[in-house]
């Protein structure tokens, strides 16, 4: 599918990251489209990443392009050092992982830093449903526009992707962990299949 629902909430969750410069994390970096986005926001950027595969093109993608550090790493299984971070995001990764994770994310984030998760979650509920259904034809037509414009960009490169894990849980859960384990953080949800949270650090 042409149409990259991640992508396409670019430039929502930049709204959101501070100007000045500063020091980035983006887990889950993929082919390291954002990642580059942030670096060309000033940011110094390390990025991680579990596919060998797709670390290994972003950093030959991001050849030129700013400065991000890509690692292949499991966020999970590293010891992220606390209070280093003014950004950190993660882009349709934290299904993949315990949610309890973003505890250690939070630890990560320096005095004033934001930690963006755009997130993915299963129907469950009638709301869901609605939500889904409102989506489905801007989907198509969204899909039907850039296959279009990528009928103009033949031979270009094709990218990698990371495995993709279908989310579990439900965004109601979601919200009520997401309270206890970063409280004032907002939750909002959105087209596509996706929610967009927000924590700011009150340090």
């Amino acid at each position: 599918m042409p149409f990259d629902h991640n992508d396409h909430y670019h430039r929502l969750l930049l709204r959101h990251v501070p100007r000045g410069g500063g020091v980035a994390l983006d887990v889950g970096c993929g082919t390291g489209r954002f990642a580059r986005r942030l670096a060309g926001r000033g940011l110094e950027v390390d990025a991680v990443d579990v596919s060998e595969e797709v670390v290994a093109e972003a950093r030959a993608l991001s050849a030129g392009a700013g400065n991000p550090r890509f690692e292949c790493a499991d966020v999970t299984a590293i010891d992220l050092p606390r209070g280093r971070y003014d950004v950190i995001s993660c882009l349709a990764c934290v299904h993949h992982m315990p949610f309890s994770t973003v505890a250690a994310l939070r630890d990560a984030l320096a005095p004033g830093g934001v930690l963006l998760i755009l997130g993915c979650y299963p129907e469950s509920t009638a709301v869901d449903r609605a939500w889904s259904l409102a989506a489905v034809p801007v989907n198509a037509a969204a899909r039907l526009a850039v296959a279009v414009v990528e009928e103009f960009r033949r031979g270009s490169a094709t990218t990698g992707r990371a495995p993709v894990t279908r989310p579990t849980t439900p965004l109601r859960r979601i919200r009520r962990e997401a309270e206890v384990l970063l409280p004032g953080c907002r939750v909002r949800r959105l087209l596509f299949w996706r929610y967009l949270l927000v924590f700011r650090d009150g340090g």
